[in-house]
């Protein structure tokens, strides 16, 4: 297999850890986000209602968190603080967070979610949770 690594407008990285997932479409359409700024703002929309149906109950309306240990998305170090690369990768596979005693399960949970459903959310935490200095 080819190792591919691509960085498109400085943002998106495509790994070969993703391409050995078969996550290398979710990289490339994620790209299109920031290359159609007039898109950005409808996916930044449409995933203010992924939050509000699938994040929410956990990440909290102020993203900072309903339960001990789910990260703070205003925090200077906290998952904000990533790659969208990587954080894509925690939304489409689940993560665990150091010390904390809940995972996030893979799609958060919701198995319908669709590539541009977790594109579009992450263009809304990132707009709507500002990362404290």
């Amino acid at each position: 297999m080819k190792k591919l690594k691509t960085e498109i407008g400085g943002v998106f990285k495509m790994s070969i850890h993703l391409l050995q997932k078969g996550r290398i479409g979710v990289v490339l359409a994620a790209s299109v986000l920031i290359i159609i700024p007039a898109k950005a703002q409808d996916n930044v929309k449409k995933g203010a209602e992924v939050y509000e149906g699938t994040c929410i109950a956990c990440h909290g309306e102020n993203g900072k968190g309903e339960f001990p240990g789910v990260p703070d998305f205003t925090s200077s170090k906290g998952p904000l603080a990533k790659t969208d690369t990587v954080l894509l990768d925690h939304i489409i596979d689940g993560f665990q967070s150091p010390g904390s005693d809940m995972e996030m399960p893979a799609l958060g949970g919701n198995e319908e979610l669709k590539k541009q459903d977790i594109i579009n959310v992450l263009a809304y935490i990132r707009k709507t949770f500002k990362v404290k200095k």
